[in-house]
């Protein structure tokens, strides 16, 4: 394939867009399409083209990527869009809609294109720098080229493994940043500096979740984090990762919460009344 593909790019939520953008400023011909139409306006300025619906979108597209909200979206845009997919096509499906949904869309496309599930790690910013961590299931040859300008593939195995990992890594990052704000709520409780406690943690092994817990220059929206703990306990029983998902999902409902980054949430979490709060664990 050249390395000019058409590439249709569906959903430009906060991490769509600036990928989006880094495959439009490497020369690719991107059409871009989002249920609010207004978001696609910043790409369309900078060269790409505006797509009135899904299927409009990739009826030319050599490779097509998704980054939409959830499987329900996802099942959604596929009924659109596989009337019109081109034969031969890359399907490079890269939300967070767990191996299931990932194992209907394979079967729904049977040879008529080459899917690829290569959900992402990182945030806003490092989806902008082009420094994303991509885990593919299936085959990606064929497109790794393409997904080289957002970031570095890592081969998990076969189709629906990349949306299975993903959902693993989630469920121990959202987790052990709740995990931290109880943390620092337990040293609340015994009288202990805030800055002391923090410091210590950010020595251990909860490191990374600390940086999370208090980033700034990251965007995780906490409905987005209780859709992904939706999707892991629902694949195997987990009771604390249950235990989680009920704070967040109370943070969820406070007002300006759900969209706020899973920093906000964890603040919340630290100081939420205990009866509600992710401590509640009924194991």
């Amino acid at each position: 394939m050249q390395q000019t593909e058409k590439i249709a790019f569906l959903g430009l939520g906060r991490m769509g867009t600036p990928m989006a953008r880094r495959l439009l400023v490497a020369g690719h011909p991107v059409t871009v399409w989002n249920r609010t139409a207004a978001k696609a306006g910043p790409l369309v300025a900078e060269g790409a083209v505006r797509a009135a619906s899904p299927a409009d979108a990739v009826r030319d597209a050599d490779v097509v990527i998704t980054m939409l909200a959830g499987p329900s979206a996802l099942a959604e845009v596929a009924d659109a869009v596989l009337p019109v997919l081109p034969a031969g096509a890359h399907w490079v499906e890269m939300s967070t809609v767990g191996p299931d949904a990932v194992r209907d869309l394979a079967a729904r496309l049977g040879d008529r294109a080459t899917l690829v599930d290569a959900p992402v790690m990182g945030s806003t910013d490092r989806a902008a720098a082009g420094r994303l961590g991509i885990l593919a299931g299936g085959d990606p040859a064929g497109v790794e080229h393409v997904l080289a300008h957002l970031g570095t593939i890592t081969r998990t195995g076969p189709t629906g493994s990349g949306a299975a990992l993903k959902l693993v890594v989630n469920a121990a990052v959202i987790s052990g940043v709740a995990l931290v704000a109880e943390a620092l709520r337990l040293a609340d409780a015994l009288g202990l500096d805030e800055d002391t406690a923090r410091t210590a943690l950010a020595g251990g092994p909860l490191a990374g979740a600390v940086a999370r817990a208090f980033a700034e220059d990251a965007h995780f929206a906490t409905a987005l984090a209780v859709k992904d703990l939706e999707l892991a306990t629902a694949a195997a029983g987990l009771p604390a990762v249950k235990a989680v998902l009920a704070g967040y999902r109370e943070a969820a409902g406070e007002p300006g919460l759900a969209e706020a980054d899973l920093a906000r949430a964890a603040a919340h979490l630290r100081t939420a009344d205990p009866v509600t709060a992710v401590s509640r664990i009924a194991l």
